[in-house]
C-alpha cells in the first residue's frame, strides 16, 4: 500500500486517488459542498487555504493546502516507482 503525502503530515492511499483538481472552478466548489453535506469531506489543510482537491474512489473529497501540481507530481513519483512497495 503506497501512501500519498497531501501536505502537513497528512497522507492518502495512492491507489484510491481518482483525481487531483484545482479548487477554483464552480463545479468543483459544488462537488466540495455536496461532499460536506454527505459527510464525505476531509479537511487536510491544517487551517491553511485550500490549494488542491483530491477525489477518491469512495467519493470522499480531501482538501489539501499544497498546490495541485505538487500533489500530482508526488502521486506520479509514488505510483511510478516499482521499488517502493511499502
Amino acid at each position: 500500500m503506497k501512501l500519498l503525502n497531501v501536505g502537513f503530515g497528512n497522507v492518502v492511499v495512492a491507489s484510491r486517488v481518482v483525481a487531483i483538481v484545482s479548487p477554483s472552478s464552480a463545479p468543483i466548489k459544488r462537488l466540495k459542498d455536496s461532499a460536506q453535506k454527505q459527510g464525505k469531506l476531509i479537511d487536510a489543510t491544517q487551517g491553511r487555504r485550500t490549494r488542491a482537491i483530491i477525489v477518491t474512489d469512495s467519493d470522499h473529497i480531501v482538501l489539501s493546502g499544497v498546490q495541485a501540481e505538487t500533489v500530482a507530481q508526488r502521486l506520479g513519483e509514488t505510483v511510478g516507482d516499482p521499488e517502493k512497495d511499502n
